[in-house]
């Protein structure tokens, strides 16, 4: 299939394909003038990449976990494992980092709160 049968199926723009291909994500074959041609795997692959992207990983992350498709094995598998479990650290770390930085701001609106109370009291006398 061409890539725009390929974008159209999976869900994603022609510009995303490309993208992944730059990024070794995916592969096609080119024809004798120079279009991409995609098998119906790849269907299945661009939706993978896809969740991979939305569960926050990166594309350098993302290439990492694809020997664990691409050629599965134990080794493989565990080495996916890790490394999954290192972006989610990383993550909770994140998250973490987001609250503690919600929590401060949420003081600091208090405090205004508390200032233009203050304001408004003293303007009423």
């Amino acid at each position: 299939m061409r890539i725009g049968e390929l974008a159209s199926r999976a869900g994603v723009s022609v510009r995303s394909l490309r993208y992944y291909e730059e990024q070794g994500l995916l592969t096609s074959t080119r024809s004798a003038s120079g279009q991409r041609h995609y098998t119906e795997h790849d269907v299945e692959r661009v939706t993978f990449i896809q969740r991979l992207y939305a569960a926050g990983l990166s594309s350098r992350t993302i290439i990492e976990l694809l020997p664990c498709v691409d050629a599965p094995s134990e080794e493989n598998s565990d080495a996916a494992l890790e490394r999954m479990a290192q972006e989610r650290d990383r993550l909770s770390d994140h998250i973490t980092e987001l609250i503690r930085t919600r929590d401060a701001l949420d003081g600091l609106m208090a405090t205004a709160r508390a200032h233009r109370e203050c304001l408004r009291a003293a303007m009423a006398h």
